[in-house]
């Protein structure tokens, strides 16, 4: 086999990572799959109003392990048992009924920019992967990483394949996603609102911090990285700073060529 040429610094493809709860999305996007679940009769009435509770508390205070990990767990034993073209079905359901109209244009745009600098992005987050990918495809994004559920002949099994796709995990994968492509992490980008995803934020050399949880804002002081408010003079400075400071890269519009 012929060793593989480097790439030269113009070719290395630049990655964007774009968390998802309260960063691209208002709110948890589990919730609205427990949502899809009980109006197609997956769960019970009380546990959608379990799933609302902490919807709410999300959007009120952030993330809160305990309260995810109540969610992931609950998660997983509703996806035990149904086959995986199911699922699929379901989360473009809940794509077009509760994610659209609740995803923030201006961090939409955002994604766009990236895009239009011929950068790959990707969605990051502790959301099931296959919810994660029918978002990142409707979006026109690259691809999304996420928590990923075992499955077996097609059927998932209620039993994780891997760990939760959360905190220093997210850095993990972002990392081994940027040694696959040939992706230098100091060109590359990511965006969170989330305390727990400091360590995603400390690898790359470009990060964002968007609608940032307290301990996050205090943090983003202390290191002085941007902080970016979901309001109009905000976004245009990050889609400036995009502009002004990302490079273009050639290796991602040969990929999808």
């Amino acid at each position: 086999m012929p060793e593989a040429v480097p790439l030269s610094p113009d070719e290395r493809p630049i990655l964007a990572f774009f968390d998802v709860d309260n960063t691209l999305l208002r709110g948890a996007s589990i919730y609205h799959l427990g949502l899809g679940a009980w109006r197609t009769g997956m769960i019970r009435k009380r546990d959608i109003a379990r799933f609302a509770w902490h919807q709410a508390r999300f959007v009120a205070v952030g993330e809160n392990n305990r309260h995810l990990g109540q969610i992931r767990d609950r998660g997983l034993e509703l996806a035990g048992g149904h086959s995986v073209a199911d699922l699929v079905t379901l989360a473009e359901e809940i794509y077009h009924r509760d994610i659209e109209p609740k995803l923030w244009p201006e961090t939409v745009e955002l994604t766009k920019e990236h895009l239009g600098k011929g950068h790959e992005v990707w969605l990051i987050t502790a959301t099931p992967k296959i919810v994660a990918e029918v978002i990142a495809r409707k979006l026109g994004l690259t691809g999304a990483l996420g928590t990923v559920v075992e499955q077996r002949d097609g059927v998932f099994t209620g039993k994780l394949d891997g760990p939760v796709l959360h905190g220093s995990q997210k850095a993990i994968a972002a990392e081994a996603l940027a040694a696959r492509v040939g992706a230098r992490l100091a060109d590359c980008w990511a965006y969170s609102d989330s305390r727990n995803d400091i360590p995603l934020l400390s690898i790359v050399g470009n990060r964002v911090v968007v609608n940032p949880d307290s301990a996050l804002a205090r943090y983003a002081r202390i290191e002085n990285w941007p902080v970016l408010r979901l309001n109009p003079a905000s976004i245009r400075e990050a889609r400036r700073r995009v502009a002004r400071e990302a490079r273009s890269t050639r290796a991602n519009k040969k990929r999808q060529a």
